[in-house]
């Protein structure tokens, strides 16, 4: 299983600055329709960087501040729907049930004792691929 971690950020091209200047390589950021960025992802340091306005897109009850998404990679989008159930069971807290996520993947989020979320999220497949809303 890979882990990811993702910033919700107030300025994603801000932000990509400030850790390019401590010497990561930053992709290309993703652009809205509005002309700001609003992701991008560091593979090589499994490092992401969303903006509040499309992470509410697809989870309106995230907080109105920064905050951090640590996601796991599970085997395949049933996976998604088994771990967040069994973890669920287990008593923890589901801050996002399992949905078809506009980038592809099978996205989930549960909260971690200390309620940071956690992502769980398959591989991203090209048929279930939308267009985000922000």
């Amino acid at each position: 299983m890979r882990a990811q971690i993702d910033l919700v950020v107030e300025d994603v091209e801000a932000t990509a600055k400030f850790y390019g200047a401590l010497g990561l390589e930053i992709p290309e950021l993703w652009n809205g329709d509005d002309g700001r960025a609003h992701h991008v992802e560091i593979p090589d340091a499994n490092l992401g960087f969303n903006s509040r306005e499309l992470t509410t897109g697809y989870d309106p009850a995230w907080p109105a501040a920064s905050g951090i998404v640590l996601i796991f990679d599970v085997a395949d989008r049933d996976a998604v729907d088994a771990k967040h159930a069994e973890l669920v069971a287990a008593g923890y807290a589901s801050h996002m049930e399992p949905i078809d996520a506009f980038w592809g993947a099978r996205y989930a989020i549960v909260d971690d004792p200390d309620g940071n979320h956690v992502g769980l999220m398959s591989a991203s497949d090209r048929e279930h691929q939308a267009a985000p809303t922000l």
